[in-house]
């Protein structure tokens, strides 16, 4: 018994005994104390407050970021397409010395011709009878300009229409990627030649297309040639446009008189300063001039140059309105992008702040129910 009484003593004795690990108290010097807190002090200045947040909040901070990335995007693309509608301005400024002496020496032929007819000229000879008419449609080679294509390509749609209404058989040339993609298959049949717009067009741009359109018409396989393209207004404005380009008229080619635009700046903003000329005064050539060979013939050699200098400057003006389009598109897309930024940035502060509510109200009521 009294065996039995010692051994449950020695039990109790080993279960309250104290261990040093468990009771071990650090006591650090006071160079190591001082040391401690320098740290502790420096570790909570660079401390941020973490804020644990769902995963709407995060997403919402995600798409954010990527909406400020793409107006950085749109607003890149804007200053490309205003810089390439200078360029466009100098190439249309660079061929006016030739476009007026060429209209000049016109004017001064025509003048003296007074008394003779045109009739042997093909390119200003009307056909009685319009069975056939070729349609040259000038379209943008991308996208990313508004409703440029899409206009375009309806009032050419709905000319085509018409013409074929009316009995009159339809030929198309097709000048820039939009309009070839989307007019080859509708009307595959009737496409006769396809080119693409560019960005810099040239006078050995020009000449390929004019040699079809002279070929066409000299030899009788068409009647006449329209071209629809979009004639520059300014940079928020272009209007579709259609001209009866081939045959010519004598009072169209000597009275026409032309504009030019220029790019300016005012308070920050890019703007159109639009340009009209009045027609050129005709070359006096005086009646002992003599001739080496016949009048009409020097008329018939200057069409084909006429036509060709016609056609590089739609193609020039159609260019300028395609970037002016794509200025005015990408400062929309930026300025959508910066509002739809700004509601986003709303919202994430109202997810962070119902957040940061929610974290509060849960200590609160943990604090309570430890207390009570």
């Amino acid at each position: 018994m009294k065996l039995l009484c010692g051994l449950s003593l020695l039990a109790s004795a080993t279960a309250f005994t104290t261990h040093s690990a468990a009771f071990t108290i650090n006591a650090p010097s006071v160079g190591e104390r001082v040391m401690k807190i320098v740290a502790d002090n420096s570790a909570h200045r660079t401390r941020r407050a973490t804020i644990v947040m769902d995963g709407k909040a995060n997403a919402i901070r995600d798409r954010i970021t990527s909406v400020k990335n793409t107006k950085k995007i749109t607003m890149a693309m804007k200053l490309v397409a205003a810089a390439k509608v200078r360029r466009a301005q100098d190439a249309v400024i660079a061929t006016r010395p030739f476009s007026e002496t060429l209209q000049a020496i016109f004017g001064g032929l025509v003048t003296r011709l007074s008394d003779e007819t045109f009739e042997d000229v093909p390119l200003l000879s009307p056909r009685k009878d319009v069975k056939k008419v070729t349609v040259t449609i000038i379209t943008g080679d991308r996208g990313l300009c508004g409703g440029y294509n899409s206009f375009m390509i309806k009032k050419a749609e709905a000319r085509i229409k018409e013409l074929e209404a009316s009995g009159v058989e339809v030929e198309l040339i097709l000048i820039g990627k939009k309009g070839i993609a989307y007019f080859k298959r509708r009307y595959k049949d009737s496409v006769l030649a396809t080119y693409e717009t560019g960005q810099n067009p040239n006078s050995e741009q020009a000449l390929s297309i004019t040699k079809v359109m002279q070929s066409r018409y000299e030899n009788y396989e068409t009647d006449a040639i329209e071209v629809f393209y979009t004639k520059f207004v300014s940079l928020i404005a272009s209007e579709p446009s259609v001209r009866t380009l081939v045959p010519f008229t004598v009072s169209e080619i000597v009275q026409s008189g032309d504009e030019v635009f220029q790019l300016t700046t005012k308070d920050g903003n890019l703007g159109v300063e639009r340009i009209d000329l009045e027609p050129v005064e005709p070359e006096d050539f005086g009646d002992n001039m003599m001739f080496s060979c016949d009048p009409v013939m020097l008329v018939d050699c200057m069409m084909p140059l006429y036509l060709n200098g016609q056609i590089l400057r739609i193609l020039q003006e159609a260019i300028a309105s395609e970037l002016a389009a794509r200025m005015q598109a990408m400062q929309s897309a930026s300025d959508n992008a910066g509002d739809l930024a700004k509601r986003l940035n709303q919202e994430y502060n109202r997810a962070r702040q119902a957040s940061v509510t929610q974290e509060i109200l849960e200590i609160s009521a943990g604090s309570a129910a430890v207390n009570d």
